[in-house]
């Protein structure tokens, strides 16, 4: 209620877009960061046009409805991004501008603009309180990212009370100081000082912050400008008041005068306008430069360029190997050279992560054509604006960092897997096998917190070769985000069994012997001392199978005929091996060499030796499983 006359004012004043076709490319994008002012979004889209009904909107926050507690991208026609956990939305729109402000000055030709799309949101205290909007204001101030135009509903109340409990610095200056362009409009229900300051913003080569005093609850006689209306319903009798102080009929629900619906419905032949301009252009544009046009229409579709993985390096087998970090800087390499779409960065961590790929070209503020991001120690930020750069369209966008500060981004994860985001996580120094920074970074819990994520597929590639694989089903996976867990340490290429099946998961990457009795199976690093463990059994005459078990989640794809051929019922001699917590390996295997505790700081060779990554305590733990079995 006390934002309505900042979301009148753009909505139909500013925001270009199409009610008839929410997924348009010329349009602007509109975030609702607050997303627990969901009503005020689903309103705004049953008046303008959206295929929200008012039986949807009746439906608020029920089991099945479109109108759920806060907006969720892909359920409701019209929702751009999912918010709720606040700042979430702010960090999309920052992703969001810097894909604008590549793909614009990537294709744009003088006299064709057809990239021009604004960032629109509405943010809240709750959202700048988030410290990952103070990480993507810091990095679209850095970027100079103009597109954006953020309106502030200061109305100086949170769930608690007052915000002067907890939030008194100066907001405007500290957005000032991130170098965004500030203005302050006093009256959140002036529509004209609203108005100039939307243009005065899109005038502006900087982010905008526009700070609007509004009332929260604005209407209501006696809950209006307190914590009560924050998060409570009015009630039947504060209702009936508020209707009363603004001049409707305290009796009639879900009531929309003909003329009130007639101006908002407008909207629709406006968008319709629009989006007949901008494809006029677009053809225009494609007739001047055909090569552009093809290629920008393509990512538009979303549609990978033939042969895109055909040069992917092949890893001969390799006792001394590669780390899987430096084999994935190799295929990312290749990748790039046939995916101009692909972009993407580090949280300052470049040289280790292995995620600059030759060519690049730093996105800067004076160079958006870049293809590399240098988002700085800011993980939460990079995985939010990752969400916004795949949400945008026309990339392919992923991050890198150490594993074990997938912590630091794990909420953007969870939007990206709950809005079906194909965002693209690359963690590396995936265990203690990173050695001596000891156990601040060394990843234990992470890989378990990972796979409890529904629709984030992770996998841990045992060698070169799977992480080429892994790769793969990375760019090609459109329905959710995946996350890619690699090693600081060198790993043989074993260059063995049919590697190119981890797109299904699991698979047997040999079996000693035509009988196998036992199956060790292991994910990354572990995979290569499964392998010798099993030569040194079956020269001991126990026949046994190796299965590289890269992904649980692609692996509980595949039908059960596929598992059983994987993991037959009739062999209950099973030995998982992998360097980090034990929980959830018991569906796969009778038992588990893990660590269930903090590292040590050691050459990494030490660590693996004390912790029982050995070739000789895996021998001794299967004999011991046999033994169990026999009796």
């Amino acid at each position: 209620m006390g934002a309505a006359a900042m979301a009148f004012t753009l909505w139909t004043r500013h925001l270009r877009h199409n009610p008839r076709n929410p997924n348009w490319m010329g349009r602007d994008r509109f975030i609702l960061s607050g997303g627990h002012g969901s009503m005020l979004l689903y309103s705004l889209l049953h008046l303008t046009g959206y295929d929200v009904s008012l039986d949807d909107i009746e439906n608020f926050r029920q089991f099945g409805s479109i109108t759920p507690g806060h907006p969720e991208r892909g359920l409701t026609p019209g929702v751009e991004v999912t918010t709720g956990p606040l700042g979430q939305g702010f960090g999309q729109g920052v992703g969001m501008a810097i894909a604008a402000a590549h793909l614009a000055a990537t294709f744009n030709r003088p006299g064709h603009e057809i990239i021009q799309s604004y960032i629109f949101g509405i943010v809240t205290d709750g959202d700048l309180m988030e410290g990952v909007s103070s990480e993507a204001a810091s990095l679209a101030g850095h970027l100079g990212l103009g597109r954006i135009v953020y309106l502030y509903d200061d109305n100086h109340i949170s769930i608690d009370g007052p915000t002067d409990l907890a939030f008194t610095e100066n907001r405007a200056a500290r957005f000032e100081a991130y170098n965004w362009h500030v203005q302050r409009v006093e009256d959140g229900n002036d529509v004209e000082a609203i108005d100039r300051a939307i243009q005065a913003a899109q005038a502006d080569p900087r982010p905008s912050l526009i700070c609007v005093r509004t009332t929260i609850g604005y209407g209501a006689p006696n809950k209006q400008g307190t914590a009560k209306v924050h998060g409570e319903p009015l009630g039947e009798e504060e209702l009936k008041l508020a209707k009363k102080n603004l001049g409707w009929d305290p009796e009639r629900k879900f009531f929309i005068p003909d003329d009130v619906l007639a101006f908002y419905r407008s909207a629709v032949e406006r968008g319709r306008e629009a989006e007949t301009d901008w494809n006029v252009r677009f053809e225009a544009y494609k007739r001047l430069h055909p090569d552009l046009g093809a290629e920008l229409e393509r990512r538009i579709k979303g549609e990978l360029p033939q042969g895109w993985d055909s040069d992917l390096p092949m890893f001969p087998a390799d006792e001394k190997g590669l780390a899987t970090r430096a084999s994935s800087g190799k295929v990312l390499n290749a990748l790039s050279a046939k995916l101009p779409e692909l972009i993407g960065g580090s949280a300052d961590l470049t040289p280790s992560n292995n995620t600059k790929f030759d060519g690049a070209g730093d996105f800067q503020k004076d160079n958006p054509m870049g293809r590399y991001l240098r988002f700085g120690v800011r993980e939460h930020g990079m995985g939010a604006a990752l969400n916004g750069m795949n949400l945008f369209g026309g990339v392919i966008a992923y991050g890198g960092t150490f594993l074990v500060f997938s912590d630091y981004m794990k909420p953007a994860i969870r939007i990206a897997a709950i809005s079906h985001v194909p965002s693209i996580f690359v963690f590396t120094h995936d265990s203690v096998g990173l050695g001596e920074d000891g156990p601040t970074h060394q990843p234990i819990e992470h890989l378990m917190a990972l796979r409890a994520v529904p629709n984030l597929v992770v996998i841990r590639p045992a060698d070169a070769n799977e992480v080429r694989e892994a790769w793969k089903v990375a760019i090609t996976r459109r329905d959710g985000p995946t996350a890619l867990a690699l090693t600081r340490q060198a790993v043989p290429t074993l260059a063995i069994g049919p590697f190119t099946k981890l797109s299904q998961g699991a698979y047997v990457m040999k079996d000693f012997g035509g009988n196998p009795q036992l199956i060790l199976m292991a994910s990354g690093s572990e995979v290569s001392l499964i392998y010798s463990a099993a030569q040194r059994l079956f020269a001991e005459g126990i026949e046994t199978r190796v299965v590289s078990f890269p992904s649980w989640e692609l692996f509980e794809e595949q039908d059960e005929a596929y598992k059983e051929s994987v993991l037959p019922k009739r062999i209950q001699a099973r030995l998982a091996v992998e360097a980090g917590a034990t929980l959830g390996w018991e569906r796969y295997a009778t038992s588990v060499i893990g660590i269930n505790h903090y590292g040590a700081s050691a050459p990494y060779k030490v660590i693996f030796e004390k912790f029982g990554f050995t070739v000789e305590n895996i021998v001794a733990k299967a004999k011991g499983l046999l033994d169990a079995d026999e009796r």
